[in-house]
């Protein structure tokens, strides 16, 4: 079997980013089950239906083309004002459009949040959800990963907490074995 592909969107453009250091950390330990792309959202435009054709910014095309390619996303965003970071709804906003042609449609996409709150974003991680259903992508559906004083729980760019490591690494392997059933059903029809 080939080795899935996992694309990797941060919420978060800040270089200490909580959020990016989780991924970062699901990188690691998930060489060589699988690979996972972190795509950085950096340099996508506000969202302008006017720009959004054949000659949409490449930053736009970009990220399409990642999402498109491959088997399932991964999202970590911050809680920003009981939200989903602004950053991560304008990716989700160009990777939805033009409408019914969302590259996210029927994609399986695993959602995380991660705040110094003891909530851990858990008001984000609905929003996301929410927003990735009306796409619509394919949520998997499991436990939510929360991830509450975060702060205290990166060093160095990673994630340290071992608990909250095999955690999040169970919800990635949720999504591994969503992909898994989706071929598995693909391949059957």
């Amino acid at each position: 079997m080939t080795q899935l592909r996992l694309l990797g969107l941060s919420g978060s453009l800040r270089r200490a980013s909580n959020s990016t250091a989780v991924l970062r950390s699901l990188q690691d330990a998930l060489a060589p089950k699988a690979r996972l792309d972190i795509f950085s959202l950096h340099g996508l435009p506000l969202y302008n239906e006017d720009e959004d054709d054949e000659h949409a910014p490449g930053s736009v095309h970009a990220l399409r083309s990642a999402i498109e390619t491959t088997d399932g996303v991964i999202m970590v965003s911050p809680e920003y004002n009981h939200g989903m970071s602004g950053v991560l709804k304008n990716g989700l906003d160009w990777a939805s459009r033009p409408y019914g042609r969302s590259v996210l449609r029927g994609k399986p996409v695993l959602t995380m949040t991660a705040s110094p709150a003891f909530t851990g974003g858990v008001r984000a991680q609905q929003q996301m959800n929410e927003t990735l259903a009306s796409i619509p992508a394919r949520p998997v559906l499991r436990p939510q990963i929360v991830i509450g004083g975060v702060h205290e729980k990166v060093s160095d760019g990673r994630l340290v907490d071992e608990a909250t490591l095999r955690f999040a690494l169970a919800g990635v392997d949720d999504l591994l074995e969503e992909i898994r059933a989706a071929r598995f059903v693909g391949a059957a029809a």
